[in-house]
C-alpha cells in the first residue's frame, strides 16, 4: 500500500469537528522537548534517536510495542531532586510509578531512598540491594505477612494508615523484639486540583486517618503509648499530577498545626514531616511543570514559616517524587497497523499496543502527545486518534493529535512521558503480552524488564 493510497481524514482547522485539541503545529517533524527525554532528537534522516540509538534499530532488535527509557535522563532527574533538597531532607522515589531491579540500583547509586507499597515492591528493592533502612513501606491495607517481612528486614519507616494498623505493626514489631519507626498518614482535607481518582487528601477516600474530628490526634495518642512503635513523624499526600503549590501550603499549615497539638499534649516534637509527592509532569505542550529546585525552595519555605509561627523546631522534610523522575524519561514505541479515515471526523490510527500497556487514558482521561518517529514527513497534518488493538471502544492511547496525512502501516509512532504508571499498571487483557522495558544510554540499549512470552502466560494457567 502506498502512503497516498487511502483518503485522509480532516486536515484543516476550519473543518475540524469539535474536540479538545490545539491547532496543528507549524512543523510536525519538530519534537517539543518539554515532553521528551533529554537525549531524544532526530538524526539527519529524520529518524528519532534516544541515547544515541535510533528507534528503527530499537524496533528491529526488541520489537514493538516497547517502553524505551533514557537512563541518563532518569539519573539526571534523580540527581536534580537529591541536589535540590540537600542533606537536610530526604527524597524517597515512589516505586509504584515504575520499579525494577535496575531502577533500584540507579536510585541507590544516585543517593535516593525508596518508597514501596507492597510485598512485591519490597522484594524487588531488597533483591537489588537497596539498604532496608532507606526504604519506606506504604499502603492502606498491608497484610500481616507484608508487615512481618518489612519489620524483619529493618525498613526505615512504615507509614501507618489506619487504627487497626497501629496495633498490627506494634504487635508484630514486639513479637520480633524490635521497635519499628513509623509515620502516621493523615488526610488534611485539601482538595487538590487533579482527577478525582488521584486526589488523595480529601476526607471521602480510602487513604490515611482524617485530621477532622480529632481522629489523627487520637491515632498519634495511641501510637505513642505502644512499646513496639517509635513515632517519628506525620505523613501527608494530597494527590497526583499537581502543578499548583497552594494545596501543599494548606496541607503544611494543617500538618504543622497537628505537630503543635502533639507537642502541647505530649511534650514531644516529632522530628519528621513527609509531604508526599504528586508533582506534575508535561504530557503535552500545555503542561508547565516546576523544576525540582523551585519545588524544594517552596516546600522548605512553607514548612519553615509554619513552624516558626507555631514556635516549633523545623522538622526534617521528606518528599516522594515518582512520576516527576521516571515519567519524562521514557516513551512507548509502537508500529502502525491500520489507518482508518472517517470523513468529516478524524482518522483512526491503530497501533500494536493499547490499554494493556497504557491504561491511563481510559482510566483517568489522561492526555498524551504522539509523533511519527521512523521518518520525517512533509505531508499536511491530519487530525488523528491513536487507538489500540483491544476489544474495547475505550481502548484509546491518544485521543486527539495531529499526525502527517501520509501515515501508513509499518510506520513507527512514539508516545512520550510514559515512564510512570504505564508498565507498572500494564495488564494481559485479551492475553496480550506485556512489553519490555529497554534502557538506552551512550549508544547502547539493553533490556531491563523482558517482554512476556506465551510460555509466561501458560505457565500460570494450571487448569
Amino acid at each position: 500500500m502506498s502512503r497516498s493510497a487511502h483518503p485522509a481524514g480532516p486536515r484543516h482547522a476550519d473543518v475540524l469537528p469539535e474536540g479538545h485539541y490545539s491547532a496543528p503545529p507549524a512543523d510536525l517533524n519538530v519534537l517539543d522537548q518539554k515532553v521528551w527525554a533529554q537525549t531524544v532528537g532526530r538524526n539527519d534522516d529524520g529518524v528519532v534517536t534516544v541515547g544515541g540509538v535510533d528507534v528503527k534499530t530499537l524496533a528491529e532488535e526488541f520489537g514493538t510495542p516497547a517502553y524505551v527509557l533514557d537512563e541518563a535522563d532518569f539519573r539526571a532527574r534523580a540527581r536534580a531532586w537529591r541536589t535540590a533538597f540537600g542533606a537536610d531532607a530526604d527524597v524517597f522515589y515512589a516505586g509504584k510509578a515504575f520499579l525494577s531491579r535496575a531502577v533500584v540500583r540507579w536510585l541507590d547509586e544516585e543517593g535516593l531512598n525508596l518508597d514501596v507499597c507492597s510485598g512485591g515492591e519490597l522484594a524487588t528493592a531488597l533483591s537489588a540491594g537497596m539498604p532496608a533502612e532507606r526504604i519506606a513501606f506504604h499502603g492502606n491495607n498491608k497484610s500481616t505477612e507484608e508487615i512481618h517481612r518489612a519489620v524483619e528486614a529493618g525498613v526505615g519507616r512504615i507509614v501507618l494508615d489506619s487504627f487497626q494498623e497501629i496495633v498490627r505493626v506494634a504487635h508484630i514489631a514486639q513479637s520480633l523484639g524490635k521497635r519499628q519507626k513509623v509515620q502516621i498518614r493523615i488526610t488534611v482535607g485539601v482538595e487538590a486540583h487533579t482527577h478525582e481518582f488521584i486526589a488523595t487528601a480529601h476526607e471521602d477516600q480510602k487513604f490515611g486517618i482524617p485530621l477532622a474530628g480529632g481522629q489523627a490526634a487520637e491515632a498519634v495518642r495511641r501510637a505513642l503509648q505502644l512499646d513496639g512503635l517509635e513515632v517519628i513523624g506525620i505523613h501527608s499526600h494530597i494527590g497526583s499530577q499537581i502543578f499548583d503549590m497552594s494545596g501543599f501550603e494548606v496541607a503544611a499549615h494543617r500538618v504543622v498545626g497537628l505537630l503543635k497539638d502533639i507537642r502541647d499534649e505530649h511534650g514531644v516534637e516529632l522530628p519528621e514531616i513527609d509531604l508526599g509527592g504528586g508533582l506534575g509532569i508535561a504530557y503535552t505542550s500545555a503542561d508547565d511543570p516546576r523544576e525540582p529546585h523551585e519545588i524544594a525552595k517552596a516546600l522548605t519555605e512553607i514548612v519553615g514559616r509554619e513552624c516558626e509561627a507555631a514556635r516549633l523546631r523545623t522538622p526534617r522534610i521528606s518528599v516522594e517524587p515518582g512520576r516527576a523522575i521516571v515519567g519524562p524519561t521514557a516513551f512507548t514505541l509502537y508500529e502502525v497497523g491500520t489507518v482508518k479515515p472517517l470523513e468529516g471526523l478524524r482518522t483512526y490510527v491503530s497501533v500494536d499496543g493499547g490499554m494493556s500497556d497504557n491504561i491511563r487514558t481510559a482510566l483517568y482521561d489522561a492526555e498524551y502527545s504522539v509523533a511519527l518517529v521512523s521518518r520525517a514527513s512533509d505531508a499536511e497534518p491530519m487530525l488523528a486518534r491513536v487507538v489500540g488493538k483491544h476489544c474495547e471502544s475505550g481502548d484509546i492511547v491518544v485521543k486527539d493529535a495531529f499526525l502527517p496525512a501520509d501515515l501508513a502501516p509499518g510506520d513507527l509512532l512514539a508516545v512520550p512521558a510514559t515512564g510512570a504508571y504505564c508498565r507498572s499498571m500494564a495488564s494481559n487483557y485479551n492475553h496480550v503480552l506485556r512489553p519490555p522495558v529497554v534502557a538506552v544510554r551512550d549508544g547502547e540499549a539493553r533490556v531491563i524488564v523482558r517482554r512476556e512470552t506465551e510460555e509466561d502466560l501458560l505457565r500460570l494457567d494450571v487448569g
